[in-house]
């Protein structure tokens, strides 16, 4: 008897054992935009994503997430929609031995392959970290992305 696996499930595993350490999210809420006759419907959810290496620093991302039956049973691909808005809760220093740009969080977009990804870098020039989101994929990620920058220091 031999045991087959099929590649979505290799897949997944694989990326959940060689994911990078990211910050937690807090589910602030979610505003319905659209309705369902059958599922939930459709919404513009809003998370909390907290800097896991730099404190006093949390991002907020708004993104559409899908309704319906699919969407209420975790198969539906949500759309590539998406806001950040980072800002300092206290005082911010960026540690000398940071990298020049990490992963920080990430929130799934579809049962296998699609996730939101927050990148930190940091332009240290100015003193500023700068927090993208972008949409993947495990093939062809997305063109759309978001942009907030956090200021360390008041010039």
């Amino acid at each position: 008897m031999s045991l087959r696996f099929p590649l979505s499930l290799v897949v997944m595993l694989l990326s959940c054992a060689l994911a990078p350490p990211v910050a937690a999210q807090t589910r602030i809420g979610a505003i319905a935009t659209n309705f369902r006759w059958f599922g939930p419907d459709d919404r513009v959810v809003v998370e909390r994503f907290d800097d896991p290496k730099i404190p006093n620093v949390s991002c907020y991302l708004s993104r559409a997430e899908t309704g319906g039956v699919k969407g209420g049973l975790g198969l539906a691909e949500d759309p590539s929609r998406f806001s950040i808005a980072c800002r300092a809760t206290g005082p911010v220093t960026i540690p000398p031995d940071l990298p020049k740009q990490e992963i920080v969080a990430f929130a799934s977009a579809s049962l296998f392959f699609k996730t939101f990804q927050i990148h930190r870098l940091v332009d240290r020039q100015r003193g500023v970290l700068l927090y993208t989101v972008i949409s993947t994929r495990l093939i062809k990620g997305s063109p759309f992305n978001a942009i907030s920058a956090v200021a360390t220091r008041v010039p």
